[in-house]
Formats: C-alpha cells, sequence, structure tokens
C-alpha cells in the first residue's frame, strides 16, 4: 500500500504541470492573435525596462544604502527621511484602510419597475458627430419604464454635423426623445443648466454623448435614491469604449476599473464618492436645485468656472450633508482619447478640478456638515490634498535624484513599479482578463515617465480656463 501511494504522487504532479503549461499556452497563443504586433513589442519593451530596472537596483543596491545612510548623517536628511516614513506609513494605512471598505462594498440591486423614480436623462453635446446618435439608441434601448424615462438631447452650438445626428435620432425615437440647439456654444455647464430647468424627473441622470450604456445601466444607477432616502448623488462604473486596437485607450482601461471599481467602492461605503463621472452620474433633482444658482455661477480666482462641472456638482451635494455613493452594475463605455496631447489636455483640466474643488471642499469637510461618522470623508479629502501638496516636492525629489543617481533611480522606480502596479494587474485579472491586466505596468512605466508633470503644472495653472480637447470631433 505505501508503495502504490508514493507512486502516485508523481503522477499527480504531471499532470498539474501538465494542466498549467496547457493554459499558459492556451494564454499566450491567444494573447498572440488578439494582439497587434506594435502592442505586443510595447508589453515586451514594459517588461524588460521593468527587468533592466530591477537588475540596476540590484546591482546598486550598496549604493542605495550608502545614500540612504549619508542622508541620515545630516540634519536635513534625517527630516527628510522622517517625512518619508510618515508619508509611507499613512499611505499604507490609508490602502488598507481602503481595501477594508471595498471588501464591505455591495452593489445595490435594481428595484422593482413600480418603485423606480421618473427620471430625465441628460446628454449634452458638442461636436460629436455621429457618436451622440449611438448614445441616444442605447440609452433608448434600456429597460427602464417608457413612462418614467424623460429623455433630452442639447447640442451646444456645434461645429459639424452633430445636430443632425440629433434630429436623424428624433425621426426614430419620436416623443421620447427631446432636442434642443443652443444658439452658441457656451460649455457643457450651460447645456447641463438648460437640461436642468427642462427636465421634470425625480432623478437627474447625465451621459456624456460619446458613452454606451447597457441595457440595465439606468435602472441600476437610480435605484439607490429608492433605498437610501440620504442619498444625493450616484456615480457609474465607467468602462473604456474604444480600446481594442490602441495602446492609451487600453492603458486607460485598465486604470479605470482601478480608480472606479476599487476607489470608489470604497469611497461609496464612507458615503463619499468625491467625483461622479460625466460620463454616467445621476442626482437627486431636489438636492441639484439647492446647489444650481452657486454652481452655474462658481467661479475661481475671478474667473468664471468651465471646467469641472462633474465634481463641482459632486461637492455641493456632499456639503449639503447628503451621501454620493456608487453603482458597480451600472456601466457606461466611454470614448478616451488615442494619442499623447489629447490625453494630456484631459489630465490637466481633471487636475486643475481637483485643485480648485479640494480647496471648496476644505471649507466644510471639517464642520458638521452632516449626520453621523465624517471620518472617511476626511481621511479622503486628507488624501486627495496630500497628493497635490506633495506633487511639487516628489518631482524635485525625483530631478535630484535623477541628476545624482541616474542608474539607481532607475532601478528603485522600476521595482517599485512593479510591486505597486502588480496589484492593478491582480485586481483586473479577477474582475476581467489576464491578457489585459498586464497593461497596468506600462501605464504606470508611461505615467511615471510621461505623465510626471500634469500635477505640478495643473496647480500653477489651476485659474486658467479652456476645455483644451473641444475641437471637431474625429470620426468613431
Amino acid at each position: 500500500m505505501a508503495s502504490k501511494h508514493n507512486v502516485s504522487k508523481p503522477t499527480t504532479s504531471k499532470k498539474q504541470i501538465k494542466n498549467l503549461k496547457r493554459r499558459f499556452l492556451s494564454f499566450f497563443n491567444t494573447y498572440r492573435k488578439t494582439e497587434n504586433p506594435q502592442n505586443r513589442i510595447v508589453l515586451l519593451s514594459t517588461f524588460l525596462f521593468i527587468i533592466m530596472g530591477v537588475y540596476l537596483f540590484s546591482v546598486f543596491h550598496n549604493d542605495f544604502e550608502q545614500v540612504n545612510a549619508e542622508r541620515m548623517s545630516t540634519t536635513p536628511g534625517m527630516i527628510f527621511l522622517g517625512i518619508g516614513l510618515l508619508l509611507f506609513l499613512f499611505k499604507a494605512f490609508y490602502f488598507l484602510f481602503m481595501a477594508f471598505n471595498y471588501l464591505r462594498y455591495k452593489a445595490i440591486p435594481s428595484v422593482a419597475d413600480s418603485e423606480l423614480p421618473t427620471c430625465t436623462v441628460i446628454v449634452p453635446a458638442y461636436n460629436e458627430g455621429k457618436q451622440v446618435w449611438d448614445t441616444l439608441t442605447s440609452l433608448a434601448k434600456s429597460n427602464y419604464p417608457k413612462g418614467k424615462m424623460q429623455l433630452l438631447a442639447i447640442d451646444d452650438g456645434s461645429l459639424d454635423d452633430t445636430w443632425e445626428w440629433m434630429q436623424d435620432a428624433k425621426e426614430k425615437l419620436g416623443d421620447r426623445l427631446e432636442i434642443y440647439q443652443q444658439p452658441e456654444n457656451q460649455g457643457k455647464r450651460h447645456a447641463l443648466y438648460r437640461g436642468f430647468h427642462l427636465g421634470t424627473g425625480e432623478v437627474f441622470v447625465t451621459v456624456d454623448s460619446d458613452s454606451i450604456v447597457t441595457a440595465d445601466t439606468l435602472r441600476n444607477l437610480v435605484s439607490p435614491f429608492v433605498n437610501n432616502e440620504q442619498c444625493g448623488a450616484v456615480a457609474g462604473n465607467i468602462r473604456v469604449l474604444n480600446n481594442k486596437k490602441e495602446m492609451l485607450p487600453k492603458m486607460l482601461d485598465v486604470s479605470f476599473v482601478m480608480s472606479f471599481e476599487f476607489v470608489r467602492s470604497a469611497e461609496s461605503k464612507l458615503n463619499s464618492v468625491l467625483c461622479t463621472p460625466g460620463a454616467l452620474a445621476a442626482y437627486r433633482s431636489t438636492a441639484v436645485h439647492k446647489c444650481l444658482p452657486e454652481w452655474i455661477n462658481q467661479t475661481f480666482m475671478g474667473q468664471p468656472s468651465d471646467i469641472g462641472e462633474d465634481r463641482a456638482m459632486t461637492n455641493m451635494i456632499l456639503k449639503q450633508g447628503k451621501h454620493v455613493l456608487f453603482q458597480r452594475n451600472a456601466v457606461a463605455y466611454t470614448n478616451v482619447p488615442e494619442k499623447y496631447p489629447g490625453l494630456y489636455k484631459m489630465f490637466i483640466r481633471w487636475g486643475r478640478s481637483n485643485v480648485r474643488e479640494n480647496i471648496a471642499m476644505a471649507k466644510y469637510v471639517f464642520t458638521n456638515f452632516r449626520e453621523g461618522n465624517k471620518f472617511g470623508s476626511r481621511l479622503l479629502f486628507l488624501a486627495q490634498s496630500l497628493r497635490i501638496i506633495m506633487s511639487y516636492p516628489m518631482v524635485l525629489f525625483m530631478l535630484f535624484f535623477v541628476l545624482t543617481h541616474p542608474l539607481l533611480f532607475l532601478g528603485s522606480t522600476m521595482l517599485s513599479i512593479l510591486i505597486i502596479s502588480s496589484f492593478s494587474v491582480l485586481f483586473y485579472a479577477h474582475r476581467y482578463e489576464i491578457k489585459e491586466s498586464v497593461w497596468a505596468y506600462t501605464y504606470s512605466v508611461f505615467y511615471t515617465f510621461g505623465l510626471f508633470w500634469i500635477t505640478p503644472y495643473a496647480i500653477a495653472t489651476a485659474s486658467r480656463r479652456g476645455w483644451l480637447t473641444r475641437g471637431l470631433a474625429e470620426k468613431k
């Protein structure tokens, strides 16, 4: 009996190895067939770059320890090390806190048709071309009760054929769609403002004109208002629509999954999602009308605010003491920039909005702005403020490190990317596909070396106006 038992172990081990080999080859072949050669080269380069960096770190490890020893021997070095240690401990605590709340998060299931409130869906559009027709058609296909849904499309003075596509959608959808045209381009905020005044629903839903929703999106997005009387706004779950070929959309899709399905899930458990995305969000109409005059007349350093309308609306609703939640099961697919100039302009716009709204949030977050526990809201504010405040010191430190120890900088940076980004890879692979998750590494390398300047620049230019990316729409 003992001999038989001993023989069976290698057999089982061989089967396991064979199964693992078969799964790996299957994954490799699938990836080889679905990814174009350019993307494969970029991914291969990413891994080679990281491997080279880790190797350099191992080679210069003694130098790294020597540099630290030299820093600790001086007063400024000890102060710097102390600050670094405090930041590390705060970030570690913050990550564990967010992970804990993410694990507690559950999306609210859809309520019955009879319980769903009336809702007004507002779609502002500017130079969107045929994409607006696709957006309106996808909304019309929603399984939301037709008698409870009002669909509005507002052309913000487009210079292309957006209005013609709206008219075509109107012919197809009939009374289910109302279309309006601004006399001139006034900006997305003014288009939404008009929609808020025209809307008759108990809940307002805003959808970007380059987004596509699933059939259950609207009812899932609106359901939290029924279950939670304190709910003032709900953020939708945003995925990338144009991520089939180009590299930047593939990277952003992994980034969006982390930003929404991890970060906003955790924020939702704290009733304090900091930003309801313009691509898909819902607001209780009474909460909107309470802050509408302040929102439309918002200024920053004496200039009218024409960006960040979604973050501003979220901030003002949080200030009312309302809960802002996230619905993972309410999905919208949206187009993102495919080229570097479009991407950095989008990030600059987001960065400026973050600076402005963090200043606005600082005025109320430490007051008794709502009933119940406010620790989570305050911690989220501190974490975001810290990222903004530390952007300049981090860039200066990086430049100093590059000039004094370039190889050591490269090695330590690549090792950090490998460790930190692996969480994003594992998270995305668990939620979706393994073969797409590896783009998290490429995105981290790209952001570290190609977009590190965004936040410092956004701070320095926070008062500037302009959408930056609102040119004629590309053919989609």
